[in-house]
């Protein structure tokens, strides 16, 4: 029997699918359209243009009709519905109503540019919203939708949504885990990367709690349900994603409000305009409705959406050029606001991958000979330290592992043993080979190690430690140097971590990083993100991982490394195609000169507006001058943001 939670993530989850599958194809198949419109809006517009003297007036009025509805059909239809649906009126209607004035007055060239110019922007517009919900789907990819219970000794498929708390599952190595739950029997590796970011395995035992969406790496284990599926920390990540996307940003709702306003004032001007003149300053009629065309026209906000178009697709293909991908113009303008990035440790700070940093051997022994033994063993298992060691090992040029190894047997979470030409041999924790002996092995070496934060391996021969690797995730390259240039420009760096106390302090130490928080699961890092919002206004979160994506959806600006996963580069409004911590400086130097661009392009076009009405209102402009001094200050200010291009 399901509960009333379980129909409701069942409902929820299967809604979500549809939405999806229904909306991907009508997004896309909108995007070509509107796109294919614009253009052809365009050509037909360039063609009535080039061969006018060779048109008659008939055959010119028809293709511009043709341009009129063939790229202002699209968004005609969306200006109505809103206009219908929120019984107010939006800049869509005033762009179709200044492109008709113009047309009325017999500038049909003018208002089909106008057409065009807004068909462009909302192909841009759709193309965008084609890629909103892949981060979400790519996380629910990762979760099963089946699990095997056990029930009287019975093993049984059943899916996910069903599980209730208290039921009992089998997990296999190699298998997900479905729900959140403690293990009632086993023990195992988990690869938990999916939710602490962590690049180690976590070993676990008897009472160890595991979460929904990690891999049991080795073993066979049966946990205890805790959690119904609709409460994981795993559908919280989900969750969390949701929720962030949906936030509105303070300057989008300024951008709406400003919207609503604009047009508003704009057209009650015009109709004020087309009679009041006849009734108070004795203008005919003709002339006040003369008038009122050109205001119509002159107000279009045309240059305003060409001062932030031009600059922002500049910004963004300069910006691409140097492998930084921004997901759109509202990103670029975010991050020269940032005061504050908070950097995930795993795969973003670090390499993501543990290596040999020192060896220490038995004074008697050689190196090549224990070294060849150890990862003759160790070359059979998957264990990321096992994978190291035997890396370490080519990397010495000692790569003859043809040591004949017999009886391998693994103890999950503490290391192997094997017989290798008659030695019997142990490779793993300080416990499986000897706590006294392994802790006094060359001094006490392996302390000293394990204080540096590094990851302890011993190797034993019979009775007696041969060697002692240190293992530890290292520092990417160009950490040290993104981290320097970012304080420079006054930037705070913080970074948060699943890892321990001990290895989040060295690491920050190592990197130059300002300060860090430690022991952090996904949502403690949304919280620690909304915190730093709170303190620091503007932050920036730089992650890599699935369990980056709370987080980097949460930020003001979300920032992904290229090699990361799939569903961090989709959540992320920022992704760094070559991995480079050092071009986030680059970028937020694009950010700050393309507002400059913008602001000067705004206070330009805002200026040309309002001299413009002044001048037609005191009947210093005719048509002429008017469609001049507008379209003028449209290709000016496109001029000027293409100077980012360089």
């Amino acid at each position: 029997m399901t509960t009333e939670a379980d129909s409701i993530y069942n409902l929820k989850q299967n809604q979500f699918k549809r939405n999806l599958l229904n909306k991907k194809p009508f997004i896309k198949m909108k995007e070509h359209k509107e796109l294919i419109a614009a253009l052809i809006s365009g050509i037909v517009i360039l063609f009535a243009w080039m061969f006018e003297s060779h048109l008659t007036s008939t055959a010119f009025v028809i293709l511009h009709l043709l341009a009129f509805i063939i790229g202002g059909y699209a968004k005609a239809k969306e200006g109505i519905t809103e206009t219908i649906t929120n019984k107010e009126l939006n800049v869509e209607m005033l762009m179709i109503f200044a492109a008709i004035g113009s047309a009325i007055i017999g500038y049909w060239t003018e208002g089909a540019i106008l057409i065009f110019i807004f068909a462009l922007s909302g192909a841009l517009e759709t193309y965008t919203l084609n890629k909103s919900n892949k981060e979400i789907s790519s996380l629910m990819n990762l979760q099963p939708e089946e699990a095997v219970i056990i029930k009287n000794g019975v093993e049984k498929k059943v899916p996910v949504r069903t599980l209730q708390v208290k039921d009992t599952v089998i997990i296999r190595a190699g298998e997900r885990i479905p729900a959140d739950g403690k293990i009632s029997k086993g023990t195992t590796s988990i690869d938990e990367s999916a939710i602490t970011g962590e690049s180690l395995p976590a070993e676990k035992t008897q009472d160890a709690d595991v979460y929904a969406g990690t891999v049991a790496l080795n073993g066979t284990i049966t946990i205890e349900i805790t959690k119904p599926a609709n409460e994981t920390l795993f559908q919280k990540i989900i969750d969390l994603v949701q929720q962030a996307q949906d936030e509105k940003s303070p300057s989008q709702l300024f951008i709406e409000r400003f919207e609503g306003i604009y047009v508003k004032i704009v057209l009650a001007v015009v109709i004020l305009m087309m009679f009041l003149p006849y009734l108070l300053f004795n203008w005919t009629l003709s002339e006040s409705i003369y008038r009122a065309m050109i205001l119509l026209v002159v107000a279009s906000p045309c240059a305003l959406v060409a001062s932030i178009m031009p600059a922002t697709l500049s910004a963004i293909s300069n910006s691409a050029k140097n492998g930084v991908l921004f997901k759109g113009g509202v990103h670029v303008e975010n991050l020269s606001h940032i005061k504050a990035v908070a950097f995930d440790k795993t795969g973003t700070l670090t390499n993501g991958k543990p290596v040999v940093t020192e060896a220490f051997y038995k004074e008697d022994e050689s190196e090549k000979e224990t070294l060849q033994v150890v990862a003759a063993i160790e070359k059979y298992s998957t264990h990321p330290l096992a994978t190291s060691i035997v890396q370490f090992t080519k990397e010495k040029g000692f790569d003859n592992l043809a040591s004949e190894v017999s009886d391998m047997t693994t103890f999950s979470g503490n290391g192997v043993s094997a017989i290798v030409e008659g030695d019997h041999w142990k490779v793993g924790k300080s416990n499986f080979v000897g706590k006294e002996e392994a802790m006094n092995f060359r001094d006490g070496i392996a302390n000293k190690l394990a204080n540096q934060g590094k990851t302890i391996v011993f190797a034993k021969k019979n009775k007696e430690i041969q060697a002692v690797f240190a293992l530890k995730d290292t520092i990417r390259k160009d950490a040290k140097n993104a981290i320097s240039l970012l304080k420079k420009h006054g930037i705070t760096t913080i970074m948060l971590t699943g890892d321990n106390e001990l290895t989040a302090k060295i690491i920050a130490e190592e990197a130059g990083i300002n300060s860090y928080i430690a022991n952090c699961l996904p949502e403690e890092k949304v919280t620690h993100v909304k915190q730093l919002r709170a303190q620091y206004k503007n932050v920036s979160m730089v992650g890599d991982g699935i369990n980056d994506a709370p987080a980097l959806a949460s930020a003001n600006v979300g920032i992904a490394m290229g090699e990361g996963t799939d569903v961090a580069m989709e959540t992320a409004d920022i992704v760094l195609m070559k991995n480079d911590l050092s071009r986030i400086t680059e970028a937020i130097a694009i950010s700050t000169k393309m507002n400059k661009i913008i602001k000067q392009n705004v206070f330009f076009s805002l200026s040309i507006i309002i001299i413009l009405i002044f001048s037609n209102f005191f009947q210093l402009l005719d048509l002429p001058l008017g469609v001049i001094g507008h379209e003028g200050s449209t290709i000016l200010v496109i001029l000027n943001g293409l100077r980012l291009l360089k």
